[in-house]
């Protein structure tokens, strides 16, 4: 069994290409080189060749590659190359990967996402002290930031309270003043309306009291001119004869005796139309006597 092993391992080492593994070596060295330099930007081109152009698959390298990627901010390709060797058979190499990824998750506020990573990292790794250190620093910070939301929160409930508050009081004394203003406004209508009643009536008054003058006035015309007309009469009356009687009284006549003289006209006055009558309506006849 042994023999076999042994056998399989030196066909394996003739199998490489002595050159190959010189350049292998050589880029190995070249990238380390570049990295303690900190000339990151070489040492990705290093590390990069040798996975791609020299098939590298050693996951020392592809962690190297990650750690130069992050090393220049280059976040992306970091987390990407990470992630391949979160499941690594080297449990130190996938403790690193997940603290790595623990690390950027922290940088951009991922707490929950970063201590996941970093428990993951001890679960890998349990020796991995800067893992566990972070671990418990992002654990702090989570439960800081908890208790920050539900202080947030209960202000920001309060504040919500005291808004409401706020709010119903603006519209307790908008209302108020608006009360005033329409009490204010009806007041002013019923003072209005007072006046426009106050002048009615004293138009009224004024009416009645013209109307009553001009009624005094044309009572008094008219009683001037009643006055004037029984002044009138009574300058007529003065005017008139006596009475027959007192005439007769004058004339120391009586009334019987007067009434047979009147009598006596009346016939002649008959008489007299009559003739005239016949004067007037038939022509002498010269044949017949005058009588």
């Amino acid at each position: 069994m042994m023999k076999t092993v042994y056998l399989f391992l030196i066909a394996s080492i003739l199998l490489i290409d002595p050159g190959k593994i010189s350049k292998i070596n050589s880029a190995k060295a070249e990238a380390k080189k570049a990295y303690l330099s900190g000339d990151f930007k070489t040492a990705i081109q290093k590390y990069a060749y040798l996975i791609d152009s020299l098939g590298v698959t050693e996951d020392e390298v592809r962690a190297n590659l990650a750690s130069a990627y992050f090393q220049l901010n280059d976040t992306t390709h970091a987390q990407n190359t990470y992630q391949q060797l979160t499941q690594s058979a080297n449990k130190r190499i996938s403790s690193v990967a997940n603290q790595q990824l623990g690390v950027m998750a922290n940088n951009k506020e991922k707490l929950e996402e970063a201590l996941n990573y970093f428990k993951q990292a001890l679960k890998a790794a349990p020796e991995n002290n800067e893992a566990r250190y972070n671990y418990e620093v992002v654990k702090k910070k989570l439960e800081d930031k908890k208790k920050q939301d539900e202080k947030n929160k209960d202000k920001k409930d309060q504040d919500k309270k005291d808004d409401q508050k706020k709010d119903q009081k603006d519209q307790k004394k908008d209302q108020k003043e608006q009360d005033k203003k329409d009490q204010q406004k009806k007041d002013q209508e019923k003072k209005d309306q007072e006046k426009k009643d106050q002048e009615k009536k004293d138009q009224e008054k004024k009416d009645q009291k013209d109307k009553s003058k001009e009624e005094k006035d044309k009572e008094k015309k008219e009683t001037e001119q009643q006055e004037k007309e029984d002044e009138q009469k009574k300058k007529d009356k003065q005017k008139q004869p006596p009475p027959s009687s007192e005439k007769l009284k004058e004339m120391n006549m009586s009334e019987e005796k007067a009434k047979m003289i009147l009598e006596a006209m009346k016939n002649q006055e008959v008489q007299y139309l009559q003739q005239n009558k016949r004067k007037a309506t038939k022509p002498k006849d010269k044949g017949k006597p005058d009588w």
